[in-house]
């Protein structure tokens, strides 16, 4: 809340051998310490059950350790709050070009059924899918990929799911689904570390799966990779 304000800086000389900062801040409510603690941890929420799954502040913690850099915030309550992120300079443009992956390949007008509770996520996905040639269903939920499911009679051909959703898990929707679709492909999605290599989750150690947060470019191979794939 409040005026938000976005800065872009070298970064001071004694931040971890960091090159720039991109301060991000706020004049709003602000966050107790214990908010803050906890505030980059998967699924870890103040909004109210239906409002939010708290999987925001994680995705870009992620995307931020995987591009090299780190996060840090400060904030107390209603004195607004400062993130400040700090990456390293991009390679050189020689280097760069050098090291641009192939294209990924476009698809041939498959229909992905797309369920993922996070609308800001499943926004992204189904553009990121749309993109790449595909035609893309979409569910908020398992039930309602059902029904979705039940009542669409041309082929899907691969199911893109979360794994841990309110009501219907990804686990079980991908099982109700293929008893009446057994050519269905399915990509699993979480983010909760190593959700598909734990017993409890019950996934096959193979299973094609997605950790969270990934790239468009990451979705789109995934999807191209698993389609490919002769169906069993």
């Amino acid at each position: 809340g409040g005026r938000l304000t976005i800065t872009a800086s070298s970064a001071p000389s004694d931040k971890n051998g960091a090159d720039v900062m991109l301060r991000v801040t706020d004049t709003g409510t602000g966050m107790t310490p214990d908010v803050v603690e906890h505030l980059f941890e998967p699924f870890f929420t103040t909004k109210a059950i239906g409002q939010g799954t708290g999987l925001g502040l994680a995705m870009v913690y992620g995307v931020v350790k995987q591009s090299g850099g780190y996060i840090t915030v400060t904030s107390q309550p209603e004195q607004g709050a400062c993130f400040r992120i700090y990456l390293p300079r991009v390679a050189s443009t020689a280097e760069a070009a050098a090291e641009t992956p192939a294209p990924v390949p476009a698809g041939g007008g498959e229909t992905v059924l797309l369920v993922e509770d996070e609308p800001s996520v499943r926004r992204l996905n189904r553009r990121a899918l749309e993109t790449a040639g595909y035609t893309v269903l979409e569910a908020a939920d398992g039930a309602e990929a059902v029904t979705l499911a039940a009542g669409f009679e041309a082929p899907i051909h691969l199911l893109l799911t979360d794994v841990v959703m309110p009501g219907l898990n990804g686990l079980d929707l991908a099982k109700r689904l293929k008893a009446h679709r057994p050519s269905l492909q399915v990509v699993y999605t979480s983010g909760y570390p190593d959700t598909a290599h734990t017993a409890d989750a019950g996934i096959e150690d193979d299973a094609p799966f997605l950790q969270k947060p990934y790239s468009a470019d990451a979705l789109t191979r995934k999807v191209r990779e698993v389609l490919e794939v002769p169906r069993r």
